[in-house]
């Protein structure tokens, strides 16, 4: 039996599912402000990565570094969003979810940092 909620193949997929994303980065951006602050740095570190002297590989790694810390921080505010959903009540497994999360989020800024701190300082 086929899924009645499954768009249709190709372009109009494409289509769907790209108004889906633009949905969902305009509500993290509404409602996340720890998403917001990633944005507004981002607005300022990808211009800067690409302008700093570095080698087209180093740009490329500072501009995923940052994009990475986004997309972390998009799955920690969608484990969250779905755990309040569930129940607003306070659990163990509900905390140690969303504290995991958070780590992962606190694991790619690490990333980035380190991969700036490599690219702009590493004279090896």
């Amino acid at each position: 039996m086929e899924n009645p909620n499954k768009h249709h193949p190709g372009l109009t997929h494409a289509w769907h599912a790209t108004g889906i994303a633009l949905q969902g980065l305009r509500a993290a951006f509404r409602h996340e402000e720890a998403f917001r602050q990633e944005v507004l740095i981002a607005a300022i570190a990808i211009p800067a990565a690409l302008l700093l002297p570095a080698s087209p590989i180093g740009k490329v790694l500072m501009i995923s570094s940052i994009l990475l810390v986004l997309i972390v921080e998009l799955l920690n505010s969608a484990l969250e969003s779905a755990v309040d959903h569930t129940s607003l009540e306070q659990h163990p497994l509900a905390k140690r979810a969303k504290d995991i999360a958070s780590a992962a989020v606190l694991l790619s800024i690490m990333n980035a940092l380190a991969v700036w701190g490599l690219v702009l300082f590493w004279r090896g």
